[in-house]
C-alpha cells in the first residue's frame, strides 16, 4: 500500500477641514481634549494589538489527525526468532528503493505496503502472510509492545485515523521499511518522526 471571504474595508472618508471665512483655515483642539487623547491612544492601541492577537490565534489551521491509542511498552510476546528476524531485515533493507505500485508484490513490478511484507516474509523466511492490509491486521499474530520491538515485527499505522491503514517492517534501531505511497519508492523511515509517530496504532510480531 501507503488532508475565505474578507469583507471588504469601508470607503475612507474625506479628511476633514477646519474653514474660516476671513483668514485661512486652522483647526485647534482644546488642550484637556489632547491631553485626554494622550492618555487613551495607548490604551487603543493595545486594545487592537489585544484583538489582532486573538485573531491569529483562532486563524484556520490544517486538521491534525485524529489521536490514536497509546501503544503499550510491553506486552511480553514470545521471543522473536533471531535468524529468521535478521533474514527479513536484509531482504526488506535490500528492496530499499523499489518503486512504489498500487497492487504490486515483486521486485519488478514494484510494491504497495502490503505486497512488499507479503513479498518479503515469503522470500526470506517461507512465511506465507495475507495478502491484504486488512487480512494482516486481522492476523492472529503476538502483539509487540514499543519497548519490545524486534527486527522483523510488522508495524501498522492510522494516517487517517480509524482503522489501521498502512504497514511496515521494522528493521532495528527506531527504523522500518515500508512502501509509503503513490510516486515514491520503498523507504526506511524514523518510528518516532512526528508524523508516523502520531500514526502508530500497532505492532505484531509473526517470527517466534
Amino acid at each position: 500500500m501507503r488532508t475565505r471571504d474578507y469583507p471588504s474595508a469601508a470607503t475612507p472618508a474625506p479628511p476633514a477641514r477646519c474653514l474660516r471665512p476671513a483668514r485661512p483655515a486652522r483647526c485647534f483642539v482644546p488642550l484637556a481634549l489632547a491631553s485626554l487623547a494622550r492618555q487613551v491612544a495607548p490604551l487603543a492601541l493595545a486594545a487592537m494589538l489585544a484583538v489582532l492577537a486573538a485573531g491569529c490565534s483562532s486563524a484556520p489551521s490544517r486538521p491534525s489527525p485524529p489521536p490514536v491509542a497509546a501503544v503499550p511498552a510491553r506486552l511480553h510476546p514470545p521471543p522473536a526468532d533471531p535468524y529468521a528476524s535478521n533474514e527479513v531485515l536484509m531482504r526488506a533493507i535490500g528492496l530499499v528503493g523499489t518503486p512504489y505500485r498500487y497492487g504490486g508484490n515483486t521486485p519488478e513490478g514494484g510494491f504497495d505496503c502490503s505486497g512488499l511484507v507479503g513479498y518479503v516474509f515469503q522470500d526470506a523466511a517461507a512465511r506465507a502472510l495475507p495478502r491484504s492490509t486488512a487480512g494482516l491486521v486481522a492476523m492472529r499474530a503476538p502483539a509487540v509492545g514499543t519497548l519490545e520491538l524486534e527486527p522483523g515485527d510488522l508495524v501498522f499505522f492510522s494516517p487517517g485515523g480509524g482503522k489501521a491503514s498502512h504497514i511496515g517492517i521494522f528493521v532495528g534501531e527506531g527504523r522500518f521499511v515500508h512502501a509509503p505511497s503513490t510516486g515514491g519508492t520503498v523507504r526506511l523511515d524514523r518510528l518516532d518522526a512526528a508524523y508516523w509517530r502520531g500514526s502508530f496504532v500497532a505492532a505484531r510480531r509473526v517470527l517466534f
